[in-house]
């Protein structure tokens, strides 16, 4: 629910039963507040919240109507709620399985965009050349041969290839000194397996050492049957004879690549065959107000037309995984997702962290303070429609709906595993303003509100601060998002795109001991 002030409201009230305020401008001390019948006692900052009754100290505070936190200390009606005076706490969640659970609504002429087919079947929303690796040793290589073909250096290079997006170069820091059987390297190679093969690639380059621990003949194991559909080329700088060599050799395969990579036409495909990963970065007090719902306003349509939508972040959905389990489609799915929160406090125990050292600095100066009320604000981007599975992170995606993905909740490192597990799209909303890319999937940029839309336009493809300011609606906002995946699936490039992001933002997760 979300009532304002009015068309132009000076703070948002989002649930009758809510103990705060959220405010959209700048509230000066004195300020009266007609439908909250109160005065501001200090100065608010754009997004943060104002207490609506006295709150004693212990007692607990709502927002969405769901608990953020516990009083730090007494606070007054009008008063300044955030750090200072509210804390995080521990609460029973009631997980409800399935309580909010329903059918889909299936539409009955799904829409399409114009994909890429592969002879195999895949559908592609780009179409790129890639240079993995095996280990960092090799990344030196892998980013000469991809230079070679960068179109804002040697334009010559890719002149005769027009429906070729690039040759882009992934590299990481990994790949040695790593358990040939622990969990690190298998994570690592879920991942590099699950590039090798996603359709956005016409072909793949593994470049290698040599001596590495992580062998390429192993991330081409992991890869699977689905190994067996991608053009993968593979060798090692040992047996190449050197940097100089390799690179040679790499630049000659590449070439021969590139007619056949060329080849390809886009065609009319359903919007099944969209799968968008969810994210958001520098998050802020309106993110759950606006661009998060938007979004997921979005995700049900693309799951109505039979696409599907990854939510990752697994400890930023910490203290609102209850909302996730009532809407699970099963008692399994919702132990699935459950059981990976408790992954997490193991990891965060035996590693001397905790899952409440969020938010960040950013985020609380744009007016979150605890992780519960974050949590609550990012599960927004998942929408209304059922949870239908729950996947390790960068396991290959086989599910059509809304599904969850456990990773942490560094954006590189979540959306890196999303693309992993087959997200052809992305789509980032941010408030406090994000310069993020990641091919070879493209990556929408949503603005949570004005103020940031106006600052950082060149960053952002939309704005959905509309909501704040009173002059969009979600439903509004979720159709243009879902438009806009449909119009970026096709080949319309995003502004990430256009300023050459997405090689350097590979990050795999690192989560095993190096040695």
């Amino acid at each position: 629910m979300l009532t304002q002030a009015s068309s132009a409201p000076t703070v948002i009230r989002l649930h009758p039963n809510d103990d705060v305020i959220i405010a959209t401008r700048q509230l000066m001390p004195g300020t009266r507040i007609d439908t909250e019948q109160l005065v501001v006692t200090g100065l608010i900052p754009p997004g943060h919240k104002v207490a609506t009754r006295d709150i004693a100290k212990g007692e607990t505070v709502k927002r969405y109507n769901q608990i953020i936190g516990v009083a730090r200390e007494a606070i007054r009606r009008g008063q300044h709620v955030h750090v200072h005076n509210l804390g995080m706490s521990e609460f029973a969640r009631d997980h409800a399985y399935g309580v909010d659970a329903h059918p889909t609504d299936y539409v009955e002429e799904p829409a399409h965009f114009m994909g890429i087919r592969r002879d195999d079947g895949r559908v592609a929303t780009r179409n790129y050349i890639g240079i993995l690796t095996s280990v960092n040793c090799s990344a030196t290589v892998a980013r000469a041969i991809a230079d070679h073909f960068r179109r804002d250096v040697r334009p010559e290079a890719l002149a005769d290839f027009p429906n070729v997006d690039g040759v882009v170069a992934l590299t990481h820091g990994l790949g040695c000194g790593i358990d040939t059987l622990g969990e690190g390297i298998a994570v690592l190679r879920r991942t590099l397996a699950g590039y090798a093969v996603h359709p956005n690639f016409a072909s793949v380059l593994f470049v290698g050492l040599g001596c590495e621990t992580n062998q390429i003949d192993g991330v081409l194991a992991a890869a699977g049957p689905a190994g067996s559909k991608a053009k993968l080329r593979s060798f090692t700088i040992q047996d190449s004879g050197g940097t100089r060599k390799t690179i040679e050799r790499g630049i000659a395969m590449v070439k021969e690549l590139l007619a056949d990579a060329n080849r390809v036409q886009r065609v009319p495909v359903p919007a099944s065959h969209l799968c968008v990963g969810l994210q958001c970065g520098g998050s802020d007090g309106y993110s759950g107000i606006s661009a998060n719902p938007a979004l997921g306003a979005a995700v049900d349509r693309l799951v109505r037309h039979g696409g599907t939508a990854i939510l990752s972040e697994t400890p930023e959905v910490y203290g609102a995984e209850h909302l996730l389990t009532r809407r699970a489609a099963s008692q399994a799915v919702g132990d699935k997702l459950l059981a990976r929160i408790q992954w997490w406090q193991d990891y965060c125990t035996r590693n001397g962290g905790a899952l409440d050292n969020n938010p960040s600095a950013g985020n609380k100066a744009g007016g979150l303070t605890t992780i519960l009320e974050k949590s609550l604000g990012a599960v927004a981007k998942g929408g209304t429609t059922n949870l239908v599975e729950v996947y390790e992170y960068a396991q290959p995606i086989d599910a059509k709906g809304f599904v969850f993905m456990d990773s942490p909740g560094y954006d590189p490192v979540s959306a890196t595993g999303q693309v992993a597990s087959g997200a052809n799209l992305i789509c980032f909303t941010t408030g406090r303003g994000s310069a993020y890319g990641c091919a070879p999937s493209p990556s929408l940029k949503l603005a949570t509100n004005t103020a940031l839309w106006e600052r950082q336009e060149d960053d952002i493809d939309l704005n959905c601060g509309g909501v704040v300011d009173g002059t969009a609606s979600i439903e509004e906002l979720g159709e243009a998002i879902f438009q806009m995946m449909l119009d970026c699936a096709s080949g319309t490039r995003s502004k990430s795109e256009l300023h050459g992001y997405g090689q350097s933002e590979f990050v795999p997760w690192q989560v095993g001991v190096v040695t």
